[in-house]
């Protein structure tokens, strides 16, 4: 597997440390409202990369993606609501479960929240060993860190030192790119605002010592093998992450460095400062399925920046109803001959899709590859060279790369979840649209009301009609 090392700017043979293990960890949500589908292009991409680790390479994972419930955000919205910051935040952790479970992201071994009891201890605790170190200074009550005593500082995010503003300091947990000031590690108490005593003093942890105590505690000791998440979090964030675990522990903190590029909308990254968002549950109340957007947010190289658009997502349903229709389509061969042509291009395929995987997690070549075999594959059903006993090959094949991709399980699981075959919905939308083109609107209707009583909705759009579940 080689992937591309953000901290050294180039593509790097990787294994885990120990050989077997990989010890990941992917900066979840801040979550003071619903995740979008920006967010969800970072998470379903590091889904793919954790598939790619644990069923191509066959390495055990064990994953941490955070949840971050206390930071300037989630205090201010549980003061605007006026309800205790834990009650606050569990509707958003909830709700970006379902999504996930939504999008077939696969669960990961841990997903701590800030607050937890043990992780405040270990944020306190790097806190005191930062003191101890000499590596940052009190004023006002707070503890900060002091970026001069850390040579090293900017090299992820290739800082230039002119950009480094010796004695300025900033309290608040996020500022503008390349802005580097000396970083609040534990804030002052400050009225109607949580706060804790664990040993360093009444108050609570900036946003950046959250991420490094936790990834330090449950993943046992640096370097952790792969740190992960949006290319937004490279500065300040991932930096300041770095300066702070390896000053506490005088060791290396991370090996690779992992970032996924911005999800557009209108040529702009989609954010929600920014009020240009759609979420999953947005998106599937439009009529589409999540399974296409799963599509959609892995069709592109996750090093490159992905245009979301109505059109493009309507695409992707394109590509998963094509795929959908060919592995149906296996289902009636019925020839009882097995086709040494049929077997060498399935393991040419899968070859090519590895080495497309392996070659720092290309996604969209991968898709290629699998499409490429579709198109192959139906010429020669279509010839007659394939028969039962090569059916058997080709859907292994097939279930070989959806484990890495998570599209066609998830297609099938919605399926499940309508209670009516796909195959059979998009027969009766094609007959209702031959009876309006026929005029005939009432047998249209009678298959609009038959479908609705299955609870099947049916919407027409200017790019066709679309269904979803009532």
């Amino acid at each position: 597997m080689r992937l591309y090392n953000t901290l050294t700017r180039q593509i790097e043979d990787f294994a885990p440390g120990d050989g077997e293990t990989v010890r990941m960890y992917a900066c979840g949500l801040t979550v003071y409202s619903r995740g979008h589908i920006g967010n969800f292009r970072t998470f379903t991409c590091l889904d793919v990369l954790r598939r790619a680790l644990r069923h191509h390479k066959g390495f055990r994972m064990r994953e941490v993606m955070n949840y971050t419930d206390v930071d300037d955000k989630t205090i201010a919205g549980a003061a605007r609501e006026g309800v205790p910051l834990r009650d606050y935040t569990d509707r958003f952790i909830q709700a970006f479960a379902d999504d996930a479970t939504t999008l077939g992201l696969e669960p990961v071994e841990e997903s701590p929240r800030a607050t937890d009891e043990a992780n405040m201890q270990a944020m306190s605790d790097m806190v005191a060993a930062l003191e101890r170190n000499g590596h940052t200074y009190r004023s006002d009550g707070s503890i900060y860190f002091k970026i001069s005593t850390f040579p090293a500082y900017g090299r992820l995010s290739k800082l230039d030192e002119s950009g480094i503003k010796p004695g300025a300091r900033i309290d608040a947990d996020s500022y503008d790119k390349q802005d580097a000031r000396d970083f609040v590690l534990w804030k002052a108490t400050r009225d109607g605002e949580p706060t804790w005593d664990l040993g360093v003093g009444p108050g609570r942890p900036g946003w950046h010592i959250e991420c490094s105590a936790m990834a330090l505690r449950l993943l046992d000791h640096p370097p952790i093998d792969i740190h992960a998440g949006g290319v937004d979090l490279i500065f300040p964030h991932h930096e300041n992450e770095i300066a702070q675990s390896e000053a506490a522990t005088a060791k290396p903190f991370a090996r690779f460095w992992v970032h996924v590029e911005h999800l557009l909308m209108d040529d702009t990254k989609m954010s929600k400062s920014l009020g240009n968002i759609f979420t999953v549950r947005e998106v599937i109340d439009r009529g589409h399925r999540a399974s296409a957007l799963r599509y959609l947010l892995i069709s592109t190289h996750y090093r490159k920046r992905l245009k979301f658009s109505w059109e493009s997502l309507a695409q992707a349903e394109e590509a998963m109803r094509r795929l959908m229709d060919f592995l149906a389509r296996l289902d009636n061969v019925a020839s009882q001959g097995a086709h040494a042509r049929t077997a060498q291009r399935v393991a040419e395929a899968r070859q090519a899709f590895g080495s497309m995987i392996e070659d720092d997690l290309n996604t969209a070549g991968a898709l290629g590859v699998l499409f490429d075999l579709v198109r192959t594959l139906n010429s020669a059903i279509d010839g007659g060279d394939v028969g039962k006993p090569d059916v058997a090959t080709i859907r292994e094949a097939f279930e070989s790369f959806d484990r890495v991709l998570g599209i066609v399980a998830l297609r099938r699981r919605e399926e499940q979840q309508a209670g009516v075959p796909a195959a059979e919905i998009e027969r009766l939308i094609a007959e209702r649209q031959d009876a309006r083109r026929r005029r005939d609107f009432r047998r249209g209707d009678e298959i609009r009301d038959r479908l609705a009583a299955r609870g099947i909705i049916l919407e027409d759009t200017p790019g066709g009609t679309r269904w979803k579940l009532k």
